[in-house]
């Protein structure tokens, strides 16, 4: 049960907690996440740590050709972010192993490397992967993004719909998480404006539409306050104000898996998270400027995402589309509704805005 010195092991029941949405997302087996979560106890190293077990799964299912399943298996082994040997081999082989089941698809999944200046002139990295991209044809563009735990691999199934949506796509990653080693911070925004200059000359940019989960759907948010290219953005949980501003909440709701996790993210130590948050809120001079219709799935008993968020975007965002689910954040048990309803929105915003009228 051992782990590398300076690593503080994460509490296996959260991590137990939090890996359901992320897990049914993925549409891995129900009777597969049972079955191994049943045999972990601990997060050190070895037999029955949450690493080694996940990895052992996706290893026996590699090895019966199921490989997306194993790719998946993988992303959860380095969840809820990679913080020692074990998780980053598990984030390499994700990636890997994703690579091998794209590759045998007859949709042409493609990586894309995009950079980001940073304040020193250096220029930091991130990868997106692509489908339906096209310098002859260029077709709207969807950016798709998960939150805070959440790696390109996981939502990049989703791009072999490209072709049948009518559209360019890709899936990439926060700053910090997966491969994207840029630095999380409030003007993180600006990695999706350089993900849109990459793709300028085979997508059609001046039309994109985020669908943004979680914390990722903060950083669109704010992106559209800069950039027009973003035309709308759809999103489930994202913080708005109060998650920035109310300690009482932050304090007595938040759970230390989120806390830790942002705090490894944005290099702030966990005592001052808070603080050094507290100026990320959307103001509502800010949300009363979003010119683009928003949509946003609610989870009534969301543990992470204070209600007056919502009361917040009722009040203040003009075009606003809510999906309300009773359930706790990330609305796990609605997974395939929230899914449905999310391409269901992002068309109905494309199609308003292609109408005369619009």
């Amino acid at each position: 049960m051992g782990r590398e010195p300076g690593r503080t092991a994460h509490d296996i029941d959260e991590l137990k907690q939090f890996v359901v949405v992320h897990s049914r997302a993925q549409r891995l087996p129900p009777e597969l996440c049972e079955e191994v979560l049943a045999r972990i106890g601990h997060d050190g190293e070895g037999p029955g740590s949450w690493t080694e077990e996940w990895a052992a799964a996706a290893r026996k299912l590699a090895a019966e050709d199921r490989l997306l399943d194993a790719s998946q298996c993988w992303n959860t082994a380095r969840f809820p972010y990679v913080d020692g040997t074990p998780r980053a081999r598990a984030q390499q082989a994700c990636s890997e192993t994703f690579a091998q089941w794209s590759g045998a698809q007859e949709t042409v999944i493609e990586r894309v490397d995009v950079t980001l200046p940073d304040g020193d002139g250096t220029r930091l990295p991130f990868v997106a992967l692509a489908a339906g991209l096209s310098a002859d044809v260029p077709r709207p563009l969807l950016v798709v993004t998960g939150g805070i735990v959440s790696v390109k691999e996981q939502w990049a199934p989703a791009l072999l719909l490209a072709e049948q949506l009518g559209l360019a796509m890709v899936a990439t990653e926060m700053p910090g998480v997966g491969e994207n080693r840029l630095g999380y911070g409030k003007d993180s925004w600006r990695m999706l404006s350089a993900l849109l200059d990459t793709l300028a000359d085979r997508a059609d940019v001046d039309r994109t539409y985020a669908s943004a989960m979680s914390f990722s759907g903060h950083m669109a948010l704010r992106g559209a306050l800069h950039d027009p290219r973003i035309r709308g953005v759809v999103t489930a949980g994202a913080p708005v104000s109060g998650f920035f501003t109310d300690r009482s909440w932050y304090d007595s709701s938040v759970p230390r898996i989120t806390k830790d996790t942002l705090s490894h993210l944005t290099g702030v130590p966990r005592a001052e998270l808070f603080d050094g948050l507290r100026d990320w809120e959307l103001r509502p001079g800010e949300l009363s400027a979003l010119s683009i219709p928003v949509g946003y799935t609610v989870s009534l008993r969301d543990e992470i995402i204070p209600p007056s968020d919502v009361r917040t975007l009722k009040r203040y965002v003009s075009d606003l589309t809510l999906n309300e689910h009773d359930d706790v954040h990330g609305s796990p048990a609605h997974v395939e509704e929230t899914r449905a309803w999310t391409v269901q929105t992002v068309l109905k915003m494309m199609r308003a805005a292609a109408s005369p009228q619009a």
